[in-house]
């Protein structure tokens, strides 16, 4: 990557940062009941169809090519890239092309076993994963009785089904993917046993919190590491529009009118009731220099502003979701963690806190 691009992106980054500490600094309200959380002021001037200016976006990168020739969803290859480790090719008719999914098996394979879902960030790569690449996934899951699944791809997408294909984002039906083309596919080619979790980090915890209340029937756990799970309040709607408009999306391509019905129903914040009953696990950290921020980190001064902004704002909104689903009697494990930023070394570090509530629910 050149120089140009990296600055370009470090830009981008920033200024993500900036709102996201515009967040982080405007006072909290009540969020005991659904009415308490329906703020509907802005945070300067970023309201419903503000973005983030051209000058601060990073470049989403080419757009995959779309076919319509995929029909029926399927795997369509496979390659082994550990003793326990597959990369998975799947044909999407929804996404209209295909996509890239590593899967860890069971440390112990002998009688079938549940299967944790996984999604990254916004950065999210077509090639790769960040639980794999930088999440410490395949170390942590070696000795562990669960398939783990990690979707490649779904930069800027929230992991939903758009409304409209994006000039720059290109076409979002992550959901559809996900939710309903995908587990079928897992539990016909892998001895599983019905029972699923899901998680994610930053992007990908609000992209799994949506699915969790959204297919309460499919994930019995779901955990989830320094997000935002609202988006019609003013946090929510802020870093919804920052994540879409960063890489130079259009958030009314996503669900239709801003602020509309399908808006208020991806919402885990108002729809917290559908969550009843699972395991759950929430994480953050303050944004303040944590233990992995040394004069040694590379790229310290980005880390520290960057990450400590979009760190401090994902805390304004776990404590909001907090508050709600304790209004509701609703349980959930929830670590506030005493420093650390917006990076993968602390979700990393984070994965084995969460590792309870997920085998709970995964039953193992």
């Amino acid at each position: 990557m050149n120089v140009h691009v990296n600055t370009r992106a470090r830009i981008g980054k920033l200024g993500a940062a900036l709102i996201a500490a515009c967040v982080a600094t405007a006072p909290l309200v009540g969020a005991g009941t659904a009415n308490a959380q329906q703020s509907t002021g802005s945070i300067g001037s970023f309201d419903f169809g503000s973005s983030v200016p051209e000058i601060l976006r990073d470049d989403p990168g080419p757009l995959p090519v779309l076919r319509d020739d995929i029909v029926a969803p399927a795997i369509v290859g496979e390659v082994h890239t550990g003793a326990q480790a597959s990369r998975l090719t799947v044909a999407s008719p929804a996404l209209k092309r295909e996509v890239g999914v590593e899967v860890l098996l069971p440390a112990d394979n002998s009688v079938p076993r549940p299967t944790l879902y996984m999604l990254q960030g916004v950065d999210g790569g077509e090639g790769s994963n960040g639980w794999v690449t930088m999440g410490g996934a395949p170390a942590f899951f070696a000795d562990k009785n669960a398939h783990v699944v990690m979707i490649n791809g779904g930069s800027a997408s929230l992991f939903s089904d758009w409304e409209n294909e994006d000039p720059a984002l290109g076409l979002h039906k992550w959901e559809t993917f996900i939710a309903k083309e995908l587990p079928p596919l897992i539990d016909a080619h892998f001895r599983t046993n019905g029972v699923n979790a899901i998680a994610g980090t930053s992007m990908g915890a609000q992209g799994a919190m949506m699915l969790a209340h959204r297919y309460p029937d499919l994930y019995r756990g779901v955990a989830v590491f320094s997000g935002c799970y609202s988006t019609m309040d003013t946090w929510g709607r802020t870093s919804v529009q920052a994540t879409i408009t960063s890489r130079g999306g259009d958030p009314a391509n996503m669900w239709g009118e801003l602020g509309g019905p399908e808006w208020e129903a991806h919402d885990s914040v108002l729809n917290a009731e559908s969550l009843r009953g699972k395991e759950i696990y929430i994480s953050t950290a303050n944004g303040a220099p944590g233990a992995d921020e040394t004069l040694q980190t590379p790229e310290l001064l980005e880390r520290l502003v960057v990450g400590g902004g979009i760190e401090a704002a994902a805390k304004v909104c776990t404590k909001v979701f907090d508050q709600r689903l304790r209004s509701l009697d609703i349980e959930a494990t929830v670590d506030y963690e005493p420093n650390g930023t917006h990076a993968w070394a602390y979700w990393r570090e984070r994965l084995p806190k969460a590792w309870p509530t997920l085998s709970k629910a995964l039953g193992v």
